[in-house]
């Protein structure tokens, strides 16, 4: 009966075979309730910043209070191989519970500090979480089922952007900023009740684990794998950023919509990538990961150009298209240093690789403001296409063999 058994589970779908792993089943429903809280806090947050100041800028930097503490990944990293992970996870999710409540006094401009405080801490805290995360799903998940595992927590990310938004957007309309942070606070609480379910065994950190902070970027450097993924998906990321600032733009001047449309655009675009996400394993057993990444890529860049036409089917053809090809790239990095980085040093080169690959996509977004003041989207997206094929186009090429290999 046991062999009949085997035989079943060898023939099993893997994401079958994923959903029945308790340990993958307990860290995506771990997934779940927290990116509910973080997606619907995160858009509150600029809201409530602007309720407040009436200012757009400050609003504004309540994204890039969350985004900074990436500029320092590496170091964030390394607390997650200093110490075991599971407790991390669950110490660090009970800390941002409590952490949260000083906004319930948030009422007015003067407080408003308290909010940037909060939200520094908070990015601080994701990088660190996530760098446990990858670390600590690379020992509980089998290794083959990898891609399918970091596909699927894309698809539960992606889908929690398309309903976690909008359930703030309304709790802040009906009760304030409060309610969102108490919500928020909740499902920390519930996130941390259930990693500690997660069954994995963790030895205490020995001496490799506490090796200095540049040998995560020394690991990525020194991996013909790893290098250019990671290289390239910073490369595309910084595109993505471009292209995401001239959003509204190519709603007004080349749809002649309202602002809203953009919000239908968004949509479309977490739809691709809720399908990226389901895809993503199965392609990653049958191609190479250069070749999914490159493939990827040159998808996003298609439709990025694309984007430039003045027609309504074909901005959301291009949407849907930079949603499915865009995540490529960043599935197989990810799957890539879980599969190749040795677990002493993978929370810090994970973290490094997280830099590396997001840090371009914010400085871009910015830069990319200024540049859709002064350059027709007409000529800036086939631009950023162009330069995003050229990425693809390099990362198809065979990967060089070291002699003596």
């Amino acid at each position: 009966m046991n062999e009949i058994g085997e035989k079943r589970k060898g023939r099993a779908r893997p994401l079958g075979r994923v959903l029945g792993d308790r340990a993958a089943r307990l860290y995506l429903t771990g997934v779940v309730v927290s990116g509910f809280g973080s997606s619907a806090m995160w858009l509150t947050a600029g809201i409530w910043a602007k309720s407040l100041t009436g200012s757009s800028t400050t609003a504004a930097l309540t994204v890039f209070a969350l985004w900074a503490p990436t500029l320092v990944g590496p170091v964030l990293g390394a607390v997650a191989d200093r110490v075991r992970r599971r407790p991390l996870l669950v110490g660090s999710n009970l800390a941002m519970a409590a952490l949260l409540l000083p906004l319930l006094a948030v009422d007015g401009a003067g407080r408003v500090w308290i909010l940037f405080a909060v939200l520094l801490v908070y990015g601080a805290n994701g990088v660190v979480q996530d760098a446990a995360e990858t670390a600590l799903v690379a020992k509980a998940v089998d290794r083959e089922l990898l891609a399918d595992f970091n596909g699927l927590r894309m698809t539960v990310n992606e889908g929690m952007k398309l309903v976690a938004p909008l359930a703030g957007a309304g709790m802040y309309a009906r009760w304030g900023g409060a309610a969102v942070a108490a919500l928020d606070a909740v499902t920390f609480l519930l996130a941390a009740g259930v990693f500690a379910l997660v069954p994995v065994r963790e030895e205490r950190p020995g001496g490799a684990r506490r090796a200095g902070t540049a040998e995560g970027a020394r690991t990525l450097w020194a991996s013909p794998v790893l290098r250019p993924l990671v290289l390239a998906g910073g490369a595309t990321m910084l595109c993505a950023g471009l292209n995401g600032a001239a959003l509204y733009a190519v709603v007004d001047e080349r749809l002649g919509r309202p602002p809203a449309f953009a919000g239908v655009l968004y949509a479309v675009q977490g739809v691709g990538s809720v399908a990226a996400g389901l895809l993503a394993g199965p392609l990653l057993r049958r191609l190479p990961a250069r070749t999914f990444a490159a493939a990827g890529t040159a998808l996003f860049a298609l439709s990025v150009g694309l984007r430039a036409l003045p027609y309504d089917v074909t901005a959301l053809a291009a949407g849907a298209g930079i949603g499915l090809g865009l995540p490529c790239v960043l599935v197989a990095a990810l799957t890539s240093v879980q599969r190749e980085v040795p677990d002493a040093v993978l929370g810090r080169t994970a973290a490094t690789a997280g830099t590396l690959l997001f840090v371009p996509n914010a400085l871009a977004t910015g830069l990319g403001a200024a540049l859709v003041g002064w350059v027709d989207v007409r000529v800036l997206l086939p631009l950023v296409g162009a330069g995003a094929l050229a990425v693809a186009t390099a990362l198809a090429r065979p990967a060089p063999v070291r002699r003596g290999a």
